[in-house]
């Protein structure tokens, strides 16, 4: 992977100028022998570099006077973990470190590089931005207030999906994206070469120009990677697709990861959750066919709706899809946002966590237009007879659970209701109104079970969920609904 970082020759550069004539330490590189027992100058130091313009390098392996020690496999394991705790832990806003193993004078060392931030300053978690380091005449020091105040700006608030992912040369930029791929979904014409190429990933925001080469930006990684593993950061963004024997966890009978970008392998990752699905024997054309039992565009909908919207600073855990013999969940990280509410998520004005990345996937014909991807999940499940979808929103994560076909003796009560409110909500979004007669033919139940139907909607309005149409007529028999916020 080496080949990729376009650092490393500034790194190699930089440690090369301060080993000779005479060693000596600079703005853009310390030497460490191994990490330090100081963890709070440690977090100093990667606070300083993370203020640097262009960020900076931590060389170790090399002693304070320049002499070339080396570093054993354990030490940079070490080494790796106490730094990835202190970015992640001991700075504000956290960062991210990548490194690479370098060999010099017949000894190995370990280059470190802390990418300059975007927002500055960063400065040590759990005090002020007073607690900001600068590097000056190859020292770590505190920031001055005027110091801070130039910091605060030159600071970029820019969108997640605008900054950089990975830096790269020109011969690397097709290694790591499938250009060709995005820019066919896109409609965009990849002829002319390379170079044009290059040139059209730039003009779609998946890639700029960065210190005499190219930065790919976390939208071109997220959308576009060939392999979303080889970007620092992304490790857990392959989305894992986990089919278990029965309704249990317990035992996995097939397990799978795609570490392609979410644009470019989302019609592969679609096949195979299709291909894993259980059937169901139909009659079509009069020929006996086996159909998945849920239906394709409610999987289409709802796993493009969990890459969308997932928290991509929450770099731990993996996008998921499982599946079970009675239901399949589809679990992306990150809750809801703040101002969206589970049972308002069929109306909800649209509004994106990753709204660069939505532009994107729209225009690829990914997902719906801005709203409207939910409504088409569940008009699909009311049309398959399938019970109702249920929505759970969690500290970290946002869970949405599919379940199998099951006939109304067999719905638990909760499940009937949940089918009650969002069947109100569909017929309300399409200009019409809940019925006795509409909600039947939700249930499946049959024209003499009125009585069952009423039942139901009693104890949906009991609760809140749905509201007569007409509070001032007192007839049941034509009476229409709708949800409790219209």
């Amino acid at each position: 992977m080496t080949q990729h970082k376009t650092w490393v020759t500034r790194a190699r550069e930089a440690l090369e100028s301060t080993l000779a004539p005479v060693p000596h330490e600079s703005n853009e590189l310390d030497w460490k022998l191994t990490t330090s027992e100081d963890t709070a100058r440690l977090v100093e130091h990667l606070s300083a570099f993370a203020n640097h313009p262009g960020g900076g390098f931590l060389a170790f392996g090399i002693d304070a006077t320049g002499q070339i020690q080396g570093v054993t496999d354990r030490d940079v394991a070490k080494i790796l973990q106490k730094l990835g705790n202190a970015v992640r832990e001991g700075l504000d806003p956290p960062q991210t470190i990548d490194h690479v193993a370098d060999s010099r004078l017949g000894h190995e060392i370990l280059l470190v590089c802390v990418p300059e931030s975007q927002r500055k300053p960063v400065h040590l978690r759990g005090k002020g931005i007073e607690w900001s380091y600068l590097r000056s005449g190859g020292q770590t020091r505190k920031m001055s207030r005027q110091e801070i105040a130039n910091a605060i700006l030159a600071s970029r608030q820019a969108r997640y999906e605008e900054l950089e992912a990975l830096a790269c040369q020109a011969s690397d930029v097709l290694e790591l994206l499938d250009a060709e791929r995005i820019l066919q979904l896109l409609g965009v014409p990849t002829g002319g070469g390379s170079s044009a190429i290059i040139e059209q990933l730039v003009n779609q925001k998946l890639l700029y120009r960065h210190n005499g080469g190219y930065a790919a930006t976390n939208l071109g990684a997220i959308a576009a990677a060939r392999d979303l593993r080889r970007f620092p950061g992304k490790e857990r963004f392959p989305v894992r697709v986990v089919k278990y024997h029965g309704t249990s966890r317990i035992e996995t009978e097939t397990e799978k990861e795609f570490p392609a970008g979410y644009g470019v392998g989302f019609q592969a990752l679609i096949r195979y959750i299709m291909d894993q699905l259980p059937t169901s024997e139909i009659i079509q054309d009069a020929l006996r066919k086996n159909a998945a039992i849920y239906p394709e565009i409610t999987i289409r909908e709802l796993v493009a709706n969990a890459l969308i919207h997932r928290d991509c600073t929450i770099t731990r855990t993996n996008p998921m899809v499982e599946i079970f013999a009675d239901r399949m969940e589809i679990l992306n990280p990150g809750p809801l946002l703040p101002s969206i509410r589970v049972e308002r998520l069929i109306d909800s004005a649209p509004e994106s966590r990753n709204e660069l990345l939505a532009s994107l996937m729209r225009r690829m014909g990914i997902c719906e237009e801005r709203g409207s991807g939910i409504d088409k999940a569940l008009f699909a499940v009311e049309l398959y007879g399938l019970p109702p979808l249920k929505f759970e929103s969690g500290p970290n994560a946002f869970r949405v659970t599919l379940y199998s076909p099951k006939r109304f003796p067999r719905m638990t009560h909760g499940e009937r209701l949940d089918a009650c409110y969002q069947h109100c909500c569909l017929r309300f979004v399409s200009g019409e109104f809940m019925t006795n007669a509409s909600l039947r033919r939700r249930l499946g139940l049959k024209d003499g079970q009125y009585a069952t139907a009423w039942r139901v909607i009693e104890a949906a309005e009991d609760r809140k969920l749905i509201k007569p149409r007409d509070l001032r007529s007192a007839s049941k028999r034509y009476a229409s609904y709708v949800p409790f916020w219209a």
